[in-house]
Formats: C-alpha cells, sequence, structure tokens
C-alpha cells in the first residue's frame, strides 16, 4: 500500500511539473513575437534551426542564411550570430516550443529574434520545401 502511495506522489509531481511547464510556454509566447509560415522570405530571414543535431538530417528550411545550433548550445554559439543581428532572426524547432524559448533568450540577451509559430511541422504541412543531404522535398 506504501508503495502505491508513493507512486500516486510521484505521478501528482510529475502532472504538477508539466502543468507548470504548459505555464511558463504559455507566459514566454505572451513575451515574444511569433511569425507565420507565410511570413517568412527565405533570402532575407536569418534562421536558427535549435532542433538536436539528430533531427537536422531529417531536412530544414532553406533559407539564404541558416543556422543550426541545438537549443541547450544557443548561449554558447552567440559569436556564429553576431554578424546577423541587424536582419530578421527568427528561431524554429520541431513544432515551436523550443524555438520560443530560443527566441526568449536571445531578446533576454538583447537579440531581435522571432519565432516560428508551429516549428518546422507547421512549415512541412504548409507544403513549404525542406532541404537534406538527399536534395529539396516538398510534402505531396
Amino acid at each position: 500500500m506504501n508503495q502505491i502511495n508513493n507512486m500516486q506522489k510521484f505521478y501528482n509531481r510529475c502532472d504538477y511539473i508539466i502543468e507548470n511547464l504548459k505555464e511558463y510556454l504559455a507566459e514566454v509566447r505572451s513575451k515574444i513575437k511569433e511569425v507565420e509560415v507565410d511570413d517568412i522570405d527565405l533570402e532575407n530571414v536569418v534562421l536558427i534551426d535549435v532542433r538536436e543535431e539528430d533531427e537536422f538530417a531529417s531536412g530544414v528550411i532553406p533559407a539564404n542564411t541558416i543556422f543550426t545550433i541545438p537549443r541547450g548550445k544557443l548561449e554558447f554559439s552567440l559569436q556564429t550570430i553576431l554578424p546577423y543581428i541587424d536582419k530578421e532572426i527568427v528561431c524554429y524547432c520541431l513544432k515551436g516550443a523550443r524555438g520560443a524559448l530560443a527566441t526568449k533568450t536571445l531578446n533576454d540577451l538583447g537579440i531581435n529574434a522571432k519565432n516560428l509559430k508551429g516549428g518546422i511541422e507547421a512549415w512541412v504541412k504548409a507544403k513549404k520545401p525542406i532541404k537534406n543531404y538527399l536534395g529539396v522535398f516538398v510534402e505531396s
């Protein structure tokens, strides 16, 4: 019986943490700017893909200027993007949460960035191209 009570306490704590995360992400999103897929100008935007390295292989949005910097390394890779801070900077991830966190981090550090609403998943659903080592693809 004690083990069941401990399990229930653990699950309650997990539920509490997950709910706090949802609230935190909502708060972050209220403090940043997000852009829609159709507002991305691939010629002039600087994209920062903050997914993990193994996710990059599935494809990236083919902007003229794109950086693949995992979210956990963003703060330590700022020198890479500093030459581009006067351009439009948009972060993205798979669905938008990590991109939002990355955007807030960059904003907090004085870099004007936005998040791609819905991430690369929204991009692909909108039948926009992605590229990887095999070429450029559009979902049919």
